[in-house]
Formats: structure tokens, sequence, C-alpha cells
């Protein structure tokens, strides 16, 4: 009773290999990523960069810079997005408004990587590549799982419109963040402060916040297992990221607010 309520909000999962395979592989591999974060193993980007480095020492590691590492991480699903464009054209509206908004989302990520972001250190390769390789196969998998339902009846409960909503709060909040963040710093500036503005008072990862609510719109839009399944998996990434990030906060300033989270205002 309770699944024939859940799938009244989503198309039926696909009998795809490619598909149930990557639904399987991205959970599992985010949730572990989002486990590893809290117990202190990081990927190694923004302040991260450098941590598990005393683990590491006796291999060799690649470093980019940070404007090339975030470029590596975005432009590939950004262009995963635009292609199918092209490649399923008149695929109808829902398909049209899923693609446009990885294409958006992932346009939005590059922008700000060459020019809102201030960058004081590295990134390491062994860390860009599983990131780069998640946001690609994730934006080409819901798409072409979006085009498996093309001759497949509508979901009896249309989510697309709460679903474009839920996107565009998530994609302005999230610029809006990442805005404040790079005000911080002045020319030449590379020490990081407690950020301050916006919603930063309540929860210091608020810019995760706003991408979990950018994938659940997404989800809306979609209403596939696979663009749920990505959510949920994203959203046990950043809760763990956002705690470690918190707690980094806690340990490099005395005078960090106790009373702010670090991503779910007043919970977390």
């Amino acid at each position: 009773m309770a699944m024939s309520m859940f799938f009244n909000f989503m198309f039926p999962p696909p009998s795809s290999i490619f598909v149930t395979a990557m639904s399987i592989i991205s959970f599992v591999a985010l949730a572990n990523y989002g486990i590893s974060e809290i117990r202190g193993k990081h990927l190694n980007y923004s302040k991260f960069w450098n941590a598990n480095n005393n683990k590491t020492n006796s291999v060799k590691q690649i470093k980019l810079s940070s404007k090339v590492g975030m470029l590596l991480l975005y432009t590939p699903a950004f262009l995963a997005g635009a292609v199918p464009f092209w490649i399923f054209p008149n695929e109808g509206l829902r398909s049209t408004i899923l693609q446009g908004a990885l294409t958006l989302h992932y346009f939005k990520r590059v922008f700000e990587s060459l020019f809102v972001h201030k960058y004081s250190g590295s990134m390491i390769l062994d860390s860009a590549i599983p990131i780069t390789l998640s946001y690609l196969m994730s934006t080409i998998t819901m798409i072409y799982g979006q085009h498996l339902t093309k001759d497949l009846p509508e979901p009896q409960i249309n989510l697309i419109y709460p679903g474009i909503v839920l996107f565009l709060v998530g994609i302005i909040g999230n610029f809006y963040h990442h805005f404040l963040l790079s005000k911080l710093r002045g020319k030449g500036e590379k020490e990081y402060k407690i950020p301050k503005g916006g919603l930063f008072g309540i929860v210091i990862c608020p810019h995760y916040m706003f991408e979990i609510i950018d994938f659940y719109g997404v989800f809306f839009i979609s209403q596939t297992l696979y663009s749920l399944i990505f959510a949920i998996g994203t959203t046990f990434y950043l809760l763990g990221r956002s705690h470690a990030t918190r707690n980094w906060y806690l340990s490099k300033f005395e005078d960090f607010p106790k009373n702010v989270k670090a991503v779910i205002p007043f919970v977390f």
C-alpha cells in the first residue's frame, strides 16, 4: 500500500541494467563519502585540500590549482547536460526542463569557479576524479533515465512546477551564499574567516543546504527513482561534509558561535 502510494509520485523504475547499476553505485558511493567525512577522512578540496597528508606521505599526490580543479569538477557535467538537447530533441516538457535545470546548475558552478570564488589552496587530483565522475555520470543517468520514460504514462501526481520552484530557490540560495563567502576576503587575502550574512548565523553551510534543496527540486521535476536516489545520496554526503566543516571552524576559531548548526537550521 505504502509503495503503491509512493509510486504515485514517480515513474516506475526502468528495466535498464545501466540505470539500476548507477542507482546502486551513486547511493553507496555518496553515503560512504559522507560517513568518511564524519570520520575525518576528507575529499581533498576547499579547506580540506591538505587533509590526511600524514596518511599519504609515501604516495606522490598530484595537485591542481583550485580553479583548474573546480573547472574539472563541473565542466564535463555541464556539457553532459547541454549535449542531450541535440541528442534527444523533442523529448517533451519534463525532459526539456530537467535538461535545462541540470545544465543551468553546472553552468552556474562553472561561472562561479571562473568569476566568483576566491581560492587559497589546491585540489588533489585523486579527490577531483571521483567527484567529476559522480557529477558527470549522475547527469548522464538522470537524462537517460528520463528518456526511458518517454512512452510511459505520467505519474498520478505531477510535481514539475513545485520542482521548478524548489530548484530556483536552491540555485539562487546557493549562489547568494557562495557570493557572500567570496566577499569575506579582501584582495590578496587567503586566510579563512567566520562567514557572516544570509543564513550563516544559523548554519555554517547554507550553500550546502540550498544545494540539497536544488537536487530535490531536480527530483520533483524528473520524478524518477534515480533522481531521488541521487538527491538522497547527495544529502548524506553534504551532511557529512558540513559536519566536518563545522568541526573545522570550532577547532580554528575560539569565538565561533556554538549555536550555529552544520546544515539544517536548529537541528544538525
